[in-house]
């Protein structure tokens, strides 16, 4: 076992980084209160191969795995530039594609992804069943040659930057008929389709929606896949790449609370002459932060590991646990950075209060701590299932 990255994970690393503290989190806050998307971000990000590293070579990417692309989500977000859709559009809907796709579709959205010029987010959450997919209420039904997907999604991210939406819905199965899964791109301009914006109290260049679907009309080939069998594996394909990329991004998020909150501590002098930092009052709950931030990135590092080795119900385990820990890392370091800054914190000029709604959410969603601890409980411990 090693801890160490690879000389080449190593200079995406540092290129990543460097990238991202061009930016910085002033950029990030300013198109956030503007209502305007890190679009000269993405698109840099892009051209240099970000946002494709983990898409195969053939289709224009980098030839990586998930263990890269959490290092491209944690880097630009400890550089204070969490990009959501790097969750949404390369983990998710890639790995779906490239994963349970036909090769048309790879060949058709994949390089696209890879290179920033596409984006796909994805609809899985309702709001009845919240993302419970045995109790969804999307249903797709078949139309002559092709289906007609009725229902509504909530805090769906990004449609506004989208071209597609990867839906999912519940399908007849003609032999048993029982409903089953299945994961179709629509076009987000499909008539029948339309969207209204949810107010968030998170601050974000990033939208969250409300999609309504009525007898939205799509052709036999959105439906990935070569049959209705690839839904449930599909569906499940996205869902541990999700969770270490959040969880990514929660690490990166805590290291740059942190950071921010050390150079302060490290220089502020109020009491003859000595920084505030001096005080184990305030140090040691940035020490304790740190802990938990760095115990956050090693289950990460060992969640990714496993999905790319095609191991994938440990790497469940692993990135449950992952995303659990970053979320309680990162929430902890971010609110941990405002009382240390003291008046200071709540500002918008340190840039970490800025951070107070993201990493609230991060607790919550994509799973929220509860459902990882049943999980745990459940499959780890050996308990009866709980709900």
């Amino acid at each position: 076992m090693t801890f160490d990255l690879t000389p080449e994970q190593d200079q995406l690393r540092d290129a990543v980084r460097a990238l991202g503290r061009r930016y910085g989190h002033s950029y990030f806050v300013a198109k956030a209160k503007s209502g305007e998307h890190t679009t000269e971000l993405w698109a840099e990000a892009g051209q240099l191969g970000y946002l494709g590293v983990n898409i195969p070579t053939e289709y224009g990417g980098g030839g990586g795995g998930i263990t890269e692309l959490a290092i491209v989500c944690e880097e630009l977000a400890a550089a204070g530039c969490p990009l959501l859709l790097l969750v949404v559009s390369p983990a998710i809907a890639a790995t779906v594609i490239n994963r349970h796709g036909t090769e048309e579709q790879r060949k058709r959205h994949l390089p696209g992804l890879a290179d920033g010029s596409q984006k796909i987010v994805f609809a899985i959450t309702e709001p009845e069943a919240g993302s419970n997919f045995h109790r969804l209420g999307t249903v797709a039904r078949r139309d002559g040659d092709g289906w007609l997907i009725s229902g509504r999604k909530c805090y769906i991210s990004g449609v506004d930057e989208a071209g597609h939406v990867l839906v999912v819905a519940r399908t007849e199965d003609s032999s048993t008929g029982k409903l089953k899964p299945a994961l179709f791109l629509v076009p987000t301009d499909a008539a029948g389709l339309t969207r209204s914006k949810l107010d968030m109290e998170i601050l974000s260049p990033e939208n969250q929606f409300l999609l309504y679907l009525d007898d939205v009309r799509v052709p036999a080939d959105a439906l990935v896949g070569e049959s209705l069998d690839a839904g449930l594996p599909a569906l499940f394909a996205g869902l541990n790449p999700e969770r270490i990329t959040v969880a990514a991004m929660g690490a990166g998020t805590g290291r740059y609370a942190i950071e921010r909150a050390s150079d302060y501590t490290a220089t502020r002098k109020v009491w003859g002459g000595r920084s505030i930092g001096s005080h184990q009052g305030v140090s040691h709950p940035l020490a304790h932060a740190a802990v938990q931030v760095e115990l956050a990135r090693l289950m990460i590092q060992k969640a990714a590991i496993l999905y790319d080795a095609g191991r994938d119900l440990e790497a469940g385990v692993a990135g449950n646990m992952a995303k659990y820990a970053a979320g309680e890392a990162a929430a902890l370091a971010v609110d941990t950075a405002v009382q240390v800054l003291g008046g200071a914190g709540m500002t918008t000029e340190y840039g970490v209060a800025t951070l107070l709604g993201a990493v609230r959410a991060g607790r919550i969603a994509p799973v929220s701590r509860e459902m990882i601890l049943n999980f745990v409980a459940q499959h780890v411990l050996g308990q009866e299932k709980s709900y």
